[in-house]
């Protein structure tokens, strides 16, 4: 069974929601991602999203392109990505990983060779926010040769394509909390409920929100309404507050706390 449809069973038989850190591999350096890998799933995370740098992410807020900026100085590849997820199961972590990364870098390097690469490496789930659900056929098709979920993004647009994006979903499906891009708010679009049961109504899979939240209380907002949230920009400020820690040591004990603490306050910990 894929890690994310077992992380899911577990959590719904025991009435909890998910909660996803994502971080982008390589900020501050590749030693450090995985010590953060590591403390997050200390601090009780329960699947975590690899952020693969991209000179262009379109989806991505202020935040999250200073980090990706910051790694592709470092030269960091979706290949370090992927040995980052390798190096973490050899620590022991059994957490489900899902590379999160624009379709550019996987079709320069062919599907068929990233998709191996993930399996052997023990990646359960990608996310590409740039491929639309009318250009994935190959791309789906590949995934599923190789054991991997294709996780779809689905924004609040017209219900028809909502139905029809959630209703082919594999894993999950990724709710959009808000139009726009990635990036920490104090409000969400009115009529959010509405789409998340929409989406509800259409998927055999789990539904995830994500995009914007950044609080314990939103947290609580959304779990009512979802099987997992999504923590992104909030959680790469926050290792970008501690990077100077990090830098001196990828295992810095004061710069992996503020991380465990800021994951284990989202949990309600």
């Amino acid at each position: 069974m894929n890690r994310i449809d077992q992380r899911f069973a577990e959590l719904k038989e025991r009435g909890e929601t998910a909660m996803i850190p994502f971080l982008t591999i390589g900020d501050p350096s590749l030693e450090a991602s995985l010590e953060l890998i590591l403390e997050m799933e200390r601090a009780g995370a329960d699947l975590i999203e690899l952020g693969v740098p991209y000179s262009d992410p379109l989806a991505d807020g202020p935040v999250i392109q200073r980090s990706s900026e910051r790694a592709l100085q470092r030269k960091i590849s979706i290949f370090d990505v992927i040995d980052v997820a390798r190096q973490a199961r050899n620590r022991g972590s059994k957490l489900p990983f899902i590379l999160f990364t624009y379709y550019n870098p996987v079709l320069q390097i062919g599907l068929e060779r990233i998709f191996k690469a993930m399996q052997d490496n023990e990646i359960s789930g990608i996310i590409i926010p740039d491929l639309p659900m009318e250009e994935d056929k190959e791309t789906k098709a590949i995934a599923e040769k190789y054991g991997i979920h294709l996780i779809p993004l689905v924004a609040p647009t017209s219900n028809e394509r909502v139905k029809r994006i959630a209703a082919a979903a594999k894993g999950f499906v990724y709710c959009v909390s808000s139009l726009g891009v990635t990036g920490e708010r104090a409000e969400f679009f009115g009529g959010i409920e509405d789409f998340l049961s929409t989406v509800r109504e259409a998927a055999n899979v789990p539904i995830v929100v994500g995009f914007g939240i950044s609080t314990r209380e939103q947290v609580e907002r959304f779990e009512k309404l979802c099987d997992g949230v999504v923590v992104g920009s909030a959680i790469v400020r926050t290792i970008e507050a501690a990077m100077h820690h990090l830098e001196a040591d990828a295992a810095h004990p004061e710069g992996l706390s503020q991380i465990r603490s800021f994951v284990e306050q989202l949990k309600g910990k």
